[in-house]
């Protein structure tokens, strides 16, 4: 297996609609709904802090941290590999 680790962090139906446009950017469409991708999350603080991997436009990676309270968060899906993520298909 490999080991390359990441996480999908779904958000209450309420905090999408509080945070509206400015969170759509950062969510992934799945089977099981939409989430956000991270390479890492931080539950330890006063928030849930995100780190999400991208790209610039000139193609340079880059590093985003994204805090929202912990009141926001449904769930936290630790995903292991580069297998698909849901729970329609084959792993």
């Amino acid at each position: 297996m490999d080991d390359t680790q990441s996480y999908a962090v779904f958000l209450f139906p309420q905090a999408l609609e509080a945070l509206g446009d400015a969170i759509k950017p950062y969510l992934h469409e799945g089977p099981t709904g939409q989430h956000i991708v991270c390479a890492a999350v931080d539950v330890s603080g006063a928030y849930c802090e995100m780190t999400l991997q991208g790209t610039a436009a000139d193609g340079r990676p880059v590093a985003l941290e994204m805090m929202v309270p912990h009141a926001m968060v449904k769930l936290i899906v630790s995903l292991h590999g580069d297998h698909p993520f849901g729970f329609s298909g084959p792993i």
